[in-house]
């Protein structure tokens, strides 16, 4: 076996000529299927039926821009979906199964759609396989094939002799074959890859496997059934407003006309087009932090979150394990003294690293390791922990006599050294003593016997203890900062842990967590349902939890009505991050399978960039509702002068291309601009939100219906004027769109905060916003002055009264939108502020 693996270059040559090690992608959204998605929303058609119109009343140029203004809306709309989907594709990497591969003697984590035929892999507990592979060497290798054979127990891998031509169905025990898709269940091993992608076992199946359809985001289906609502009641409304229009005033094309304006006007389809955007966005945003969502909908529950349960190891700490004390009868060494170790220690470092295993990634073996260098020595056997002793232990061959060096947890060195109940007592009483300054311990024994055959388990040598071993994982520095603005934000932080409740206790207290009644695993077995109930309202700490048991207290938690979010990175795992609220796996730690089975990925597993993720889902939950709040806001203008002209007689003031072109500017204004903005102050200051609750609130409703009755009551002011003044219909029309305008800056600038003030607002960074501004102003200038426009739209010229009168429409609409949110500031927040 080649132990270097394959090169880079081998790799990347072996890559092209075979593809990636991936399945076809069901669903997978190609530009057809996007423009097809787009032509069949009711706002194409409507704009379809306008340019019919327009053709059908001779005016060949307005029905050609109508149509050109479709074309390019649908190009834009299917330019950024193409973009979104490219996007996925990239998080795609991230989010499929890693594998650890040898590639020029290195170890390096890859996706999985690199692994290649001939690619080295190392396997670990709780990993996915990557491909179809022969199994080389291995330590006490089982793998699940469940998924492949429909067998629930799990079979037995040995080291193969040679390498074969083909592989053979999965199935039966003892063989050296391990396949795509299956788990390690339990030891270690390495394995070449013999198939990849659609040639290996899984990928005959593969295309069953990635038909499941997943269920749609609440939010989605909450904004799809409103634009559902407002579509039949802008279609009612056409009606009846072309019926009526055309049995009043007899031009039945004209009606059409004005009937269609209404229905545009009324029609607030931007709402699916900018959930997508800041969700999209928000993907990318959230990924900066080091967070990889692989469900969107997790966005809109990160902000519901009450409860954050999360691991000790390497989320809480630093996951970098050094030796922080050694103790041998009386001579007791701390790390923290910066002390050299006294030589009356050297036997309990030599057979601690002796214990440990070559080419070791166990944090404590390296740890060990690292202390000093001895001679180079291999072991002849090695035995692995078990369930039933958490002992390791290496047995080596020293002239015909075997000396055995062995590590593992206090009370099991113990047991194997024949410990009375006396000094069994002793030993917890001192191990306890070093868990509560937040040591991990364990014990080191050694023990020495004839060359012969070997005993089946560590217990049948006699072993001498030697001593104990405390190794601290220090606290990450910015954790009891991120644990304090969590609970500023109304969420209660759990530690779930499977290490001792002294450990647990100490680092809770440097975490800055009320440990309150320390909950074990042990405990937690003998209680019912309803009494985890009520212990989980009070404690916030849980001590040697197996992995299992975190589902009862997910549930435990749920039953209770919180919105739960979960760690976790082992296999074991997974049952409580998918029946968590929130699953967050793991990135650098985390088993493929919790990952798969999560919703979020912490990339550095780092507890603060969760924290940091939850203010993310706050401000974007927050800034969707600026921009629906927005949408309702400027509809209303709109469909008011819609109605207006058509109760009144006059002639439309604002055409469907009119409307249109008006359309280019909401949209991105609502899905760009305010999707920028910063976060609120009080963002973190206020309690979870209800997940129950509709985005659309009667709060966002009422201050949005309120906004838009100002802008109509100023706009139709001035129309209302030019209409006294017997202004020409052209410039009544150009005061008018130069007054919506202004109107439209308005609404932004006011809607870009629900707390601060305008002149707070007016100091926030916003680049899409400043450079926005001024490119809308130069192009609508151009729009109202430029001869072939004026023509096109049918514009008249505008004065520089008219343009002050405009401005100043705009400037009295900001004062009174500042006082009309003063008012809805708190129908809006619906929520006290937290006591912190």
């Amino acid at each position: 076996m080649n132990s270097h693996g394959l090169s880079q270059q081998e790799a990347a040559a072996r890559l092209a000529a075979e593809g990636a090690n991936e399945l076809p992608v069901a669903g997978k959204r190609t530009p057809w299927k996007i423009i097809r998605e787009v032509v069949t929303e009711p706002m194409f058609a409507l704009l379809l039926g306008a340019g019919l119109v327009y053709l059908l009343l001779g005016d060949l140029r307005e029905a050609v821009v109508l149509v050109v203004f479709l074309t390019f809306s649908v190009l834009i709309t299917v330019v950024q979906e193409i973009r979104s989907e490219r996007v996925l594709d990239a998080l795609r990497d991230l989010t499929s199964p890693r594998a650890l591969v040898i590639r020029d003697g290195q170890p390096v984590r890859i996706a999985g759609r690199d692994v290649v035929r001939g690619d080295l892999l190392i396997l670990k507990e709780g990993d996915r396989v990557p491909a179809d592979a022969l199994v080389v060497s291995g330590s006490n290798l089982l793998t699940d094939e469940s998924l492949l054979t429909g067998e629930s127990v799990a079979v037995r891998k040995n080291q193969a002799q040679d390498i074969p031509d083909t592989v053979p169905r999965p199935g039966g025990d003892g063989l050296p074959y391990i396949y795509a898709g299956t788990l390690i269940v339990r030891g270690n091993g390495r394995a070449i890859v013999l198939a990849t992608g659609l040639r290996s076992e899984i990928g005959r199946i593969g295309q069953a496997l990635s038909s499941i359809e997943t269920e749609q985001p609440r939010l989605r289906r909450q904004t799809r059934n409103f634009v559902r609502i407002f579509a039949i009641i802008a279609l009612a409304l056409c009606v009846a407003t072309v019926l009526i229009n055309g049995l009043l005033h007899g031009n039945w094309l004209s009606a059409f006309l004005g009937g269609i304006a209404l229905a545009m006007s009324l029609l607030p389809e931007e709402f699916p087009l900018v959930i997508a955007v800041f969700m999209v966005m928000g993907v990318w945003r959230i990924s900066k932090a080091r967070v990889l969502t692989r469900r969107a909908a997790a966005i809109e529950t990160l902000g519901s979150a009450t409860v954050l349960c999360t691991d000790k190891t390497g989320t809480l700490t630093q996951n970098k394990m050094s030796v922080a004390c050694l103790l041998q009868g009386d001579v007791r060494w701390e790390e923290k003294s910066r002390l050299p170790i006294p030589e009356a220690l050297a036997e309990l470092v030599t057979t601690g690293i002796l214990s440990s295993q070559k080419d070791s990634y166990d944090p404590m073996d390296l740890a060990l390791c690292g202390l000093r260098q001895i001679p180079a020595a291999k072991p002849v056997h090695h035995y692995g922990l078990t369930p039933e002793l958490l002992v390791m232990a290496n047995v080596y061959d020293q002239d015909d006599r075997y000396s055995v060096a062995a590590k593992g947890a206090p009370e099991a060195v113990g047991r194997i050294c024949g410990f009375d109940a006396a000094r069994m007592e002793k030993l917890r009483h001192t191990v306890d003593a070093l868990a509560a300054q937040g040591m991990r311990v364990l014990g080191i024994a050694k023990a020495a016997a004839p060359a012969g055959a070997l005993p089946e388990t560590p217990e049948g040598f006699s072993f001498e203890f030697l001593g104990l071993a405390g190794f601290a994982d220090p606290l990450r520095g910015t954790v009891p900062a991120a644990v304090r603005e969590a609970q500023g934000a109304g969420i209660r932080i759990i530690m779930i842990t499977g290490d001792y409740p002294a450990t647990a206790q100490a680092i809770a207290a440097e975490a800055g967590l009320a440990a309150g009644n320390i909950i074990t695993g042990a405990e937690l077995e003998k209680m019912s349902d309803e009494s985890l109930r009520a212990a989980v309202n009070q404690a916030s700490v849980f001590a040697r939890i197996m992995p299992e048991q975190k589902l009862r207290i997910v549930n435990a938690l749920k039953a209770n009505g919180e919105i739960v979010a979960m760690t976790g990175d082992g296999v074991n795992d997974a049952p409580s991050l998918k029946a968590a609220h929130i699953g967050i796996a793991m990135g650098s730690r985390g088993t493929d399978v919790a990952r798969e089975a999560s919703s979020i990925v912490l990339l550095d597993d780092d507890f603060t960039s969760l924290v940091r993720t939850i203010r993310l889902g706050r401000r974007i939950y927050d800034n969707l509702r600026k921009a629906f709040l927005y949408i309702i806001a400027v509809h209303v203008p709109i469909a008011g002068f819609a109605v207006l002209t058509i109760l009144s007689g006059f002639p439309l003031i604002l055409t469907p291309l009119l409307i249109a072109l008006l359309e280019m500017v909401i949209d991105p204004t609502c899905s760009i601009v305010l999707e920028a903005e910063e976060e609120e102050k009080d963002v973190m200051t206020r309690p979870p939100r209800d997940p129950k609750a509709p985005i659309l609130s009667a709060g966002i409703l009422g201050l949005g219906l309120t906004q838009g009755v100002l802008a109509f009551v100023m706009a139709g002011g001035l129309w209302i004027f030019a209409q006294k003044r017997g202004l020409p219909e052209d410039e009544i029309r150009s005061l008018v769109f130069a007054a919506l305008m202004t109107i439209n800056l308005a609404l932004i600038l006011a809607n870009r905060s629900f707390s601060a003030s305008l002149l707070t607002a007016f100091r926030r960074p916003n680049p899409f916003l400043w450079k926005g501004i001024p490119l809308v102003i130069a192009v609508f200038s151009l729009l109202l002055s430029w001869p072939p426009a004026q023509s096109l739209f049918h514009f008249g010229p505008l004065h520089g009264h008219d343009v002050a009168a405009a401005a100043g429409a705009g400037a009295v609409l900001l004062a009174a939108l500042e006082l009309a949110k003063i008012f809805w500031r708190k129908a809006i927040a619906g929520q006290p502020k937290v006591n912190a």
